[in-house]
């Protein structure tokens, strides 16, 4: 059904798409963003730029918010604060900001799958959804008209192709769009209460779900006639309590596993919970609000309000089930994490990245967490990213001397930031939330480092502010910032609402909740001055400024009271007792409303102009009076003044002893003008007074302003709006009755719905504006843009003040942590207690000494008095000087003695009880007691029944009898007890076991990969187990399928059922009746109904007697009436005169057998009586104990009886009293006239007689009451004679007929057994045919293999055939030696005997020479042996073989004995059956001959021979009336009922032919099924695969080790291929050194060659002239010059010689050569020594000397 509904919503996109393809919205459209977002409202025709402000930085997070953090890449996160959207890069931490279009907030945001798109849901009338391009920031899509107000939730499709919203109140309505196209799909309403959640199925399109206050629904997109609809299915929790859910994921088979409140997990199967999901020991799963947020790895995915993230194992919970009655199903977490501590996790999301572990949470605390859940060893912890304030901001202040900004909230922290850097310098956090911060001013600190701070439990922190790196001491943070404790004190009891420092700087004020104001003197150390109490909760200290005369603190409060008080002087007040201001002068007003007063007037204003306007128009037009009367009758305005009033919200002085007042509720949208009266009383407090003026703010009906401030010029006044606001007012500086607050400059910044405005501040420079509101958002503004800001400042980071000297070695202050700890005056008060009660018990010490001295004189004289004569002593009387001190005396001892009864109570307690106890005993209850009542005028009595008490044993032996006569006619239970079958052993006798995998020895698996390998092995565990279940199921499917012939089982147990129920048709007094099985009766179930009958009569003559009781009651109230009534009836009479009086009626009395109780009632006397006669018949020790307590009570029953009879004989005894009242009441009676007191006496007269035939009425209503139930007792006791004779008669028979039952017993329990000794051998027989068909598959599979061992063409096939077939004789493979073995191994040899005529041929064949087996030549012996192991298996096999089948015929002929000895039982079973049916019919024949009693009236007989009544009426039928028409009517519903069978019968053939035509088709789909399955796999893997299998495949360890250890190998060699690649660049480097080295040596050869040749040439031109001269004078040249030259030449031939060598050695490496010249040179001349150039290397450089020749040389 999913699949056509999704497929349904794609054709209609489709038919739309065709449809609609001229109105398509092209791809490309976009919307401008300027036109767009909201703009700052600006009052028209004003000067008043629209850049006054710009967004500066967002200091907060509404973390409160659902679903408030979004990712949209790797790296930024977007949420909504207040009018914003804030995109948050997390690396850089930069914010970009998108604004509201509506102005009146964001509701909700939502991101496609992809990223590349997210829609922001707005607020206000009619909201738009905004679709934004990502990253480019465009507005792509803007969607209408889908809600009312607000948008609660947005969503997008797996594919983003559809979009849901979800509105909020008040109409809830969920819509589907097509949001390309900007169109609206579907839409319905989701439910009339508050929706957190919709989305899509990942699974199915066309499902969606949605949540919320107390419910869960379920969407489909269903198809009608008219096309696609929404049907939802409302969630129902049944037994389970209904909770609201804030999140929830869907499953891949469409259930649904929500949250709940307490922190269970609800999975839900259709609209009903399945089951509740708990953790083991019934325990929660979370601790608080839990969500489920993903299903990844096979394991779901949760988070909880306790700050914990677990995975829970998602097959056991898609399978999970409950048979208990609470419906939970508990299970054990895989994995958990903690993120931190006081962590409450809101809302996930998941990294963008492909299979990324990492998730971004939101915290309601204020924070936002990275998150890796991957839960390996090498998972990092949890990171916290941002930290914020969490909640409300309830206080907010800003440096006078830089630019430094601090906060607090109720998440017990305060924080300071710097707005100018726009970073965060440092966070605190106290044991107590913050309500209060003020930063003091430079009066008070000089460096701007003081801070004040004050919490909800009354204390107040001041807070140092320095910068750490001035300190002398290295501090372990690197911090910019440090705040330190500097004092603390508590002055309140209750929250602290607002400090402020006096304009000078030395008070500072305190105000709090408790309605009070603390003063304390500003110096180094703060001290107390005191407080004053004011009428209502603080909110607002003001102090008066510079220009007023004096200095005054003004005071507003929450009740509409403000106080002022001038500035306390400590020097002047006295505080020793108490820190209450009592003397301290104020002055009180209380805000009357006039704002019904303002809108009459307004209304009058504008009726008068409307008058005048109609009447210039009549005049005009010529209308008359009359119909112009008519229109005007119109009722104005009524005065409202609310009650209980309106809240005061902010206030400021405007001059001396007048101020501004914004008041919210009711009364907001003016500022009133309002002062002090001048005739300040007491009555000040209580009397409201109204203000004197009032200025109407602009649209702000409804919208108070919640705060104000100036700036330092006053030129601007700042306006914090209730709808989250800011307000710009213009001003003239010297404007304090506002007269030009006119036109505004208005921009919504925070949530409009919760985002109130309670702080606003400007900086010290007045270049920055700071928000806080409710909503937790903090904003700063600057009045310049950035590059102007930049250029203005010329600085990037604000400065925080340095320490100051010695800090780092003051000690720290003593905080106040606990809550409980005493405030200021409450220290005081108990310090001025204890005080007081050291002064008293220092008096009463001083009282008691001095008393003590009194005494010993008063003894002193007292013993004088003593031994004076006794007629000059003193009497005690005389001697008590005040009759007080005996009164205080007698008072003490009063007291003492109410602590003894006090201390006695429980022993008085305990006598009583066993007093009453003796009483239940010995007296009895009250229905063993016959009490009579007997009637005033007549002689009627009605006496109650005598009901003996049972005894105690009756209960237990009637509770018995019901389960014995149970346990009779119950049958005994068939307990099957079906042994196991046997396994089967042939299963591992053959097979072959397959090797153990051995680890790889030096290759260990990564931890990573351990743990997804062992999560791979329990996956295929699970499905292991999984397909084992299925495989069960199936097969028991199978076993209940009916067999093809056979009958419902239904109408086969109704037909047994009316079989057994249906009873002989025939008389009970018919022979051949046969008494139905439930109809049996037994003497255990006679006794039960005898006790049932007795039980009966009890409880009727129970109900009786209370009546008579409560009769009896009656009479006893009438009798005292009566008394009353005489005696007045007697003083009427004795004021009459004797003629007038008449006679007394007669008084009635009650007699002792209406209460014979009184008889053994007992007094204090009588029991004080008895002690006494016990004490004296003590003292008698000769008389025996109980002799003694007899004559003790017959003493004492003589002496009450005298009693009684004195008491009898003076009747009127108590004429004393009587006559005490007739005085009292003498006078009246006296002033009564004579026909007053006869009509009294006739009034009373009457009033006692109809009292008198009252009670006889009721009397007599008793009577025949009692009449009646007599007659039905009598007939109750004729019925228990009946059962008594019926009881008598069973138990004559009732031995036989338990022995036949006993027996009867025996054969349908023996025939139990045999049914399952008869299934056991069955399957045990079935189990054996298995074993020997797997047998006999192994015996072929062993031939087989056989003959693929030989293959094609085998020389030695037939002899090897005849070796594999030939007969052995073998030995068992036990132990030898014994005589049971050897018999074994002849049986087994004997097992051979009957075997094929083929095989007795090979057995022949291989006789003789061929007996002795040996390998042939020329065959393969490896192949001989193989067929020879063959043979080995061949011959198990066959052994084994023939012992199955041997064990089966043992078990086919247990069972043929099974069968008959069953039928011998049946046919005993029958007989037994017989016999006790043959008793039953005695017994009713014995029954029937007894005589029961029937009363009847003549008009209960009926007979229809004759009109007259037959005097033998033995043959006539008695029934009741009712089951004569019972049986008439039955009639008639039987031809109903045969109609209605008639009926079933023929839909019954219909749908069995209906069924077939059925099952044909479904055998048609299964084989279309079955190869459409062919032909997937054979496309997927080319051949059919058992899926089974591939569902159970695990990851091989040897296989995964063989990975690891080639990816080591990898990696060494890697390391071994860069250590090479390091030798190979150092040997290129080195070889690069040489090729140059060997370069420039050949460069210097080349040279030298040069060289060489120019010498030559020289020494050539030389030769020629030398030659020529020495021709002309030979004889005369110098033979030491030829020699030095030819010395020359001769080194320069070796020198040569060297340089050839060193070339060739050069020339190997590929150098190049120049051919050298041998040609000695001739002698020359001598020359100056050449300097030659040489090049040295030192270390891979060459350096370049000068050298001479001769050094060259050497």
């Amino acid at each position: 059904m999913d699949k056509h509904v999704s497929q349904e919503v794609k054709e209609l996109q489709d038919e739309k798409e065709i449809d609609e393809t001229q109105t398509l919205l092209p791809v490309d459209m976009r919307y401008s963003y300027e036109d767009l977002y909201s703009k700052p409202f600006i009052t028209p025709e004003s000067d008043i730029p629209e850049n006054l402000l710009f967004l500066s930085h967002s200091f907060g997070y509404d973390c409160g918010r659902r679903a408030n953090l979004q990712l949209l890449d790797d790296r930024t996160l977007v949420f909504i604060a207040g009018q914003l959207l804030i995109l948050l890069d997390v690396c850089t931490k930069q914010q970009k900001y998108l604004r509201s279009s509506s102005g009146c907030g964001i509701g909700s945001i939502g991101v496609s799958q992809r990223k590349e798109y997210f829609v922001v849901g707005e607020k206000g009338r009619k909201p738009i959804l905004t679709v934004y391009k990502y990253p480019s920031l465009q507005a792509y899509r803007i969607l209408r008209q889908g809600t009312e107000r607000a948008f609660s939730s947005v969503n997008f499709n797996s594919d983003g192709s559809l979009l849901a919203s979800l509105g909020s109140a008040p109409d809830y309505m969920l819509t589907v769009w097509n949001w390309r196209q900007e169109e609206v799909m579907l839409r319905c309403k989701a439910i009339s209460q508050e929706v957190y959640k919709v989305s899509f199925s990942p699974y199915n399109p066309g499902l969606l779900t949605s949540s919320g206050s107390g419910h869960i629904k379920f969407w489909k997109m269903a198809s009608t006639f008219t096309g696609l609809k929404l049907e939802g299915l409302i969630g129902h929790f049944g037994k389970t309590a209904a909770t609201d859910i804030e999140g929830y994921i869907e499953l891949p088979d469409g259930k649904v596993v929500s949250g709940s409140n307490w922190g269970n997990l609800l999975l839900w199967d259709g609209n009903a919970i399945k089951v509740e999901l708990c953790s083991k020991g019934g325990q929660c799963c979370h601790a608080g609000v839990v969500q489920p947020f993903a299903l990844e790895d096979g394991q779901l995915m949760t988070f909880g309000a306790d700050g914990m993230i677990r995975g829970w194992d998602f097959e056991t919970i898609d399978a999970a089930d409950s048979s208990s009655e609470n419906n939970k199903f508990e299970m054990e977490a895989i994995n958990e994490m903690t993120v931190g501590r006081h962590v409450s996790i809101f809302s996930v999301v998941k990294s963008s990245q492909p299979d990324s572990t990492v998730w971004f949470a939101q915290d309601t605390n204020g924070a936002i967490w990275k998150v890796d859940l991957s839960f390996t060893y090498t998972t990092p912890d949890p990171e916290c990213l941002f930290s914020f304030h969490a909640g409300a901001i309830n206080g907010l202040d800003v440096s006078k001397k830089s630019h430094l900004m601090a906060t607090t909230a109720l998440d017990r922290s305060v924080r300071v930031f710097d707005f100018l850097a726009k970073t965060e310098l440092t966070c605190n956090r106290f044991t107590q939330g913050g309500t209060a911060l003020h930063w003091a001013p430079p009066t008070v600190n000089q460096t701007g480092s003081l801070l004040v701070t004050g919490f909800e439990d009354g204390v107040v922190r001041l807070l140092e502010l320095y910068d750490p790196s001035g300190l002398q001491i290295v501090t372990r943070h690197n911090l910019e910032a440090q705040l330190r404790l500097k004092q603390a004190f508590k002055p309140h009891n209750a929250p602290i609402t607002t400090v402020a420092y006096e304009c000078n700087g030395a008070i500072l004020a305190t105000g709090s909740s408790d309605c009070t104001v603390f003063f304390f003197t500003v110096e180094e150390k703060y001290e107390p001055i005191g407080f004053v109490s004011v009428p209502g909760p603080v909110q607002v200290l003001e102090w008066s400024p510079h220009s007023h005369q004096d200095n005054n603190l003004l005071i507003l409060c929450l009740s509409g009271h403000v106080v002022e008080v001038p500035c306390p002087d400590p020097k002047t007040l006295q505080t020793a007792k108490s820190y209450q201001l009592l003397e301290l002068p104020r002055r009180t007003f209380r805000f009357k409303s006039i704002k019904s007063r303002i809108r009459r007037e307004e209304e009058i204003a504008r009726r008068q102009a409307f008058k005048e306007k109609r009447k210039k128009e009549r005049e005009k037009n010529k209308i008359t009076d009359e119909e112009e009367e008519e229109e005007e009758e119109e009722e104005l305005p009524r005065i409202y003044i609310p009650d209980p009033p309106c809240p005061l919200y902010c206030g400021f002085y405007s001059k001396p002893g007048q101020f501004w007042l914004s008041m919210g509720g009711y009364d907001s949208g003016f500022l009133y003008h309002c002062k002090f009266s001048k005739n300040q009383d007491e009555n000040s407090e209580k009397c409201p007074v109204e203000p004197f003026d009032f200025l109407a703010i602009q649209n702000a009906d409804g919208d108070p302003i919640r705060s104000v401030t100036f700036s330092s010029n006053r030129h601007l006044m700042f306006c914090g709006m209730h709808s989250g606001s800011i307000r710009v007012y213009p001003l003239d500086p010297d404007d304090h009755a506002l007269t030009s607050m006119q036109p505004y400059w208005e921009l919504s910044i925070h949530d409009s719905n919760y985002g109130h405005l309670r702080h606003i501040c400007c900086s010290y420079d007045d270049q920055f504006v700071l928000t806080a509101g409710d909503d937790g958002n903090i904003f700063s503004f600057s009045l310049l843009s950035d590059e102007e800001l930049q250029k203005e400042l010329r600085k990037k980071k604000a400065k925080v003040p340095s320490p100051r000297v010695g800090l780092e070695n003051e000690v720290l202050a003593k905080d106040i942590d606990d809550p409980a700890a005493y405030s200021i005056e409450t220290a005081k008060q108990k310090q001025e207690k204890d005080r007081r009660r050291r002064e008293a018990d220092k008096k009463i010490m001083t009282k008691r000494k001095r008393l003590a001295v009194l005494q010993s004189k008063f003894k002193i004289l007292l013993n004088d008095n003593l031994n004076l004569p006794e007629h000059i002593q003193l009497t005690p009387t005389e001697l008590i000087l005040d009759q007080r001190f005996e009164e205080q005396a007698e008072n003490e001892k009063i007291r003492r003695l109410n602590e003894v009864q006090h201390q006695m109570s429980w022993q008085e307690e305990h006598s009583h009880l066993s007093l009453t106890k003796l009483q239940d005993w010995f007296i009895g209850s009250s229905e063993s007691k016959v009490v009579t009542v007997f009637a005033i005028r007549t002689d009627h009595r009605v006496s109650t029944y005598y009901i003996p008490s049972l005894p105690s044993t009756r209960l237990q032996q009637q509770s018995g009898s019901i389960h014995s006569g149970i346990d009779e006619t119950a049958l005994a239970e068939c307990q099957k007890s079906i042994d196991h079958p046997e396994k089967d052993s042939s299963e591992t006798d053959e097979e072959d076991v397959p090797p153990t995998p051995v680890s790889r020895a030096g290759v260990q698996v990564a931890d990573r990969q351990v743990e997804r390998l062992q999560k791979a092995a329990e996956k295929a565990e699970q499905a292991r187990a999984k397909i084992a279940k299925r495989k069960q199921e199936w097969d028991k499917l199978y076993a209940e399928k009916p067999h093809k012939d056979c009958e419902d089982p239904r109408d086969v147990q109704a037909i047994f059922e009316a079989e057994e129920s249906i009873g002989d048709l025939k008389l009970k007094t018919d022979k051949n009746f046969t008494v139905p099985k439930h109809l049996r009766m037994s003497a255990n179930r006679k006794k039960v109904e005898m006790i049932n009958l007795e039980d009966n009569i009890r409880e009727k003559q129970t109900e009786m007697n209370r009546e008579i009781l409560a009769l009896r009651d009656f009479k006893l109230l009438l009798l005292s009436k009566l008394g009353a009534q005489a005696k007045q009836f007697q003083r009427i009479q004795n004021h009459l005169p004797s003629k007038l009086r008449c006679c007394p009626p007669h008084a009635p009395t009650i007699r002792l057998e209406e209460v014979p109780e009184k008889s053994l009632q007992c007094t204090r006397a009588i029991l004080e009586r008895y002690r006494v006669l016990k004490e004296k018949r003590s003292k008698d020790v000769e008389l025996e104990d109980q002799e003694s307590r007899m004559s003790v009570v017959d003493d004492l029953e003589k002496e009450i009886e005298l009693l009684e009879k004195m008491e009898n004989e003076s009747g009127t005894s108590p004429e004393e009293p009587v006559k005490e009242e007739e005085e009292l009441n003498e006078e009246e009676l006296q002033n009564m006239k004579q026909d007053a007191l006869l009509d009294m006496r006739d009034f009373l007269l009457e009033q006692m007689n109809s009292l008198v035939e009252q009670f006889d009425k009721e009397h007599l209503m008793c009577l025949e009451k009692v009449q009646m139930l007599d007659w039905k007792l009598k007939l109750g006791n004729l019925r228990q004679l009946t059962l008594y004779q019926e009881l008598l008669l069973l138990k004559e028979v009732d031995k036989s007929e338990m022995i036949l039952q006993d027996k009867l017993d025996k054969r349908l329990k023996e025939e139990d057994n045999l049914k399952s000794e008869q299934e056991k051998f069955r399957k045990a027989l079935e189990l054996k045919r298995k074993d020997i068909a797997k047998r006999q598959e192994k015996e072929k599979s062993n031939t087989a293999a056989f003959h693929a061992l030989l293959g094609d063409d085998n020389n030695f096939e037939e002899y090897l055939t005849k070796v594999y077939k030939k007969k052995i004789k073998r030995v068992k493979k036990k132990e030898q030696g014994s005589e049971e073995e050897d018999e074994d191994s002849n049986d087994d040899f004997d097992d051979y005997e009957n075997w094929d005529d083929d095989d007795d041929d090979d057995w022949d064949a291989l006789d003789g020479d061929g007996a002795v087996e040996e390998c042939p030549q020329g065959c393969d012996p490896k192949l001989y042996d193989d067929v020879l192991e063959l043979r080995e298996r061949r011959l198990d096999l066959e052994e084994l073989l023939a012992e199955e089948k041997k064990n089966a015929e043992q078990l086919e002929k247990e069972c043929d004995a099974l069968v008959k000895k069953m039928k011998s039982v049946k046919i005993s079973l029958k007989a037994a059956e017989d016999d006790l049916e043959e008793v039953n019919r005695e017994k009713q024949q014995k029954m029937n001959q007894l005589d029961v009693v029937v009363p009847l009236r003549l008009h209960q007989i009926e007979i229809d021979m004759s009109g007259q009544v037959p005097s033998d009426l033995s043959s006539a039928l008695v029934l009741t009336r009712m089951e004569l028409q019972r049986l008439q009517e039955r009639v008639d519903e039987l031809e109903v009922e045969k109609l209605q069978q008639t009926e079933v019968y023929r839909q019954a053939r219909q749908q069995h032919i209906r069924l077939i035509k059925e099952r044909k088709d479904m055998s048609n789909e299964i084989q279309s099924l079955e190869k459409l399955c062919h032909q997937l796999m054979m496309t997927r893997f080319g051949r059919e695969v058992d899926m089974e299998v591939l569902q159970t495949l695990c990851v091989n360890k040897t296989v995964a080790e063989m990975k690891q250890e080639k990816i080591l190998r990898d990696i060494a060699n890697a390391k071994d291929i860069q250590q090479w690649d390091r030798k190979v660049e150092r040997a290129r480097e080195t070889l690069m050194g040489m090729t140059r080295s060997n370069s420039e040596r050949l460069i210097c050869l080349n040279s030298l060659f040069e060289q060489k040749k120019e010498l030559e040439l020289k020494l050539y031109s030389r030769q020629k002239k030398i030659g020529k001269h020495l021709q002309a004078c030979s004889r005369r040249a110098d033979r030491g010059q030829i020699w030095s030259l030819q010395e020359l030449v001769r080194k320069q031939s070796e020198q040569i010689e060297r340089l050839s060598k060193e070339i060739t050695s050069l020339g190997t490496t590929g150098g190049h050569m120049l051919p050298t010249g041998h040609a000695h040179l001739p002698p020359l001349p001598p020359r100056s020594t050449p300097r030659v150039h040489k090049r040295t290397r030192i270390r891979g450089k060459f350096k370049l000397e000068d050298t001479t020749e001769s050094e060259t040389n050497d």
